[in-house]
Order: structure tokens, then sequence, then C-alpha cells
């Protein structure tokens, strides 16, 4: 069997300060990986002694800074976690231009030109690689008073297919993931205030519990690893079988 081992590889995790990019990153780590941190505020003060990029990507300039200040942290780069995004929404009939680019700035053209800047490098050097782009299950099922984020997210799903297809003469595989509801700082103030709501999205679930960024981890490393070394193109959902029940755990 191909080891799924990272030793030897290193890795920018975008949007890694916090979160599921945290978790990726960690994941990354204990799979041998040397890992490069991106935020777009100050380095937190719990985060690893690993280099740690601070670049604001709604930036039209961002992506390139940071592929190349990554580089420079660590030259032997060979692996990407596009990870960075947020949610803006209000209902659709109050969405105004401002929401709307914002989401699409920071979720579909910072994750595209970041992977643009970093295949670049790899081609540049000769040298395969792997992306992988963190989407959602926000990709294939609407959420409501969600519009804008539902659909970025739509929009990166068929990014991590278009773009599998256009580097894999360059020897670089890009797949994705999908995680459903998770326990991030972006969500624990709704899960905090509404338990209620939490617990029906986790009885949605087969598993009958929300999600980590831990759950996401190990998917991770696997799709950047040589074991997968024959995927590409793919989405992985990580959602506790909530994409393929109506009703989950959920009594009818």
């Amino acid at each position: 069997m191909t080891n799924p081992s990272l030793e030897d590889c290193a890795a920018l995790v975008t949007g890694s300060s916090r979160g599921l990019g945290r978790g990726s990153a960690h994941g990354l780590i204990e799979a041998g990986a040397q890992v490069v941190f991106h935020g777009h505020d100050p380095r937190p003060d719990d985060l690893p002694h690993n280099p740690y990029v601070e670049i604001d990507l709604l930036s039209e300039a961002a992506p390139n800074r940071l592929v190349t200040a990554a580089f420079a942290a660590a030259p032997g780069l060979n692996l990407l976690v596009c990870n960075a995004g947020s949610i803006f929404d209000i209902p659709f009939l109050d969405m105004d231009l401002e929401r709307w680019d914002r989401t699409q700035n920071l979720n579909v053209r910072a994750t595209y030109f970041t992977a643009q800047a970093f295949a670049r490098r790899l081609i540049e050097n000769q040298r395969p690689g792997a992306i992988v782009i963190t989407s959602s299950i926000n990709g294939s099922q609407a959420e409501i008073d969600s519009s804008a984020y539902d659909t970025s997210k739509g929009a990166l799903v068929m990014m991590t297919r278009t773009l599998a297809q256009a580097l894999a003469p360059h020897h670089i595989r890009v797949n994705g993931i999908a995680p459903g509801m998770m326990r991030t700082p972006l969500t624990e103030r709704w899960i905090n205030s509404d338990p209620a709501g939490a617990e029906l999205f986790a009885k949605r679930t087969l598993l009958n519990r929300l999600g980590t960024p831990e759950d996401c981890a190990g998917a991770v490393a696997f799709l950047l690893s040589p074991a997968a070394g024959y995927i590409t193109g793919q989405v992985l959902a990580i959602d506790g079988g909530m994409g393929i029940s109506q009703l989950g755990n959920i009594t009818p």
C-alpha cells in the first residue's frame, strides 16, 4: 500500500489561524509535513512555532504576495490547502453589491489566484504537487438566507474539477472537501445561542453529531498524500452522512 505519510513535504494552508484551516494544518504536521500557516490577523499566541504569513486575501494582489512569502519561508513547498473563506450573507432580497463582492472575492477569486500562483511556481520548478480546496455541503445543498455563500461554494466545486483538468499535465492533483456543519469559531456563536437548532443539525446527520476541524484533518492529509496519487478532481463530503439521508436521525 502507498504510504500516506507527508514526510519531506511542505504545505501552505490558507486561513489556518483558526477553525478548519488550523485543524487541517495540525493534521498535516502530524503526517510529517512542514506547514506554513496563514491568517488575516496578527499571529495568534497559541499557534505552533511554524512560519506564519499575515495577509488579507481580499486584496487583489494578496494571492501572489502570499505565495511569494510562503515559498520564501518554505522553499520546498509542494502542497496547498485553499481553506480561507467566510460568510457575509443577509436575505437575498436585501443583498447588496458590497457583501456579494466580499463573499466572491474572498471565497472564489482569492482561492483561484492563490492556486494559480502556487501552480506557476511548481511548474517553474518542475515539481509535482497537490492542492485541496475547501468547499462545503452548501455547494450542493442550498441554505436559507445563504445565497451568496452557497453560490461561492458551488463555484469551488467546479473550480476543483476544472483546475484538476488544467493541472494534470503538470502532475499537480486538485481535490476538494465539502464539510458539513462543523464546530468552529465561525459557527460556535450560533451553536451556543441556538442549542435546539444545533441539536437539530446534529440529528440530521447519520452519525448524530456536529463535526470538528479534526474530522476534516485526516481527509485533507490523505488527499494530499501519495496514498491518493490516482485521485484528482474529486470533492469529498465530510458531513456525517447528512448529504445522503433526508432525515438522518430525525424520527418522522
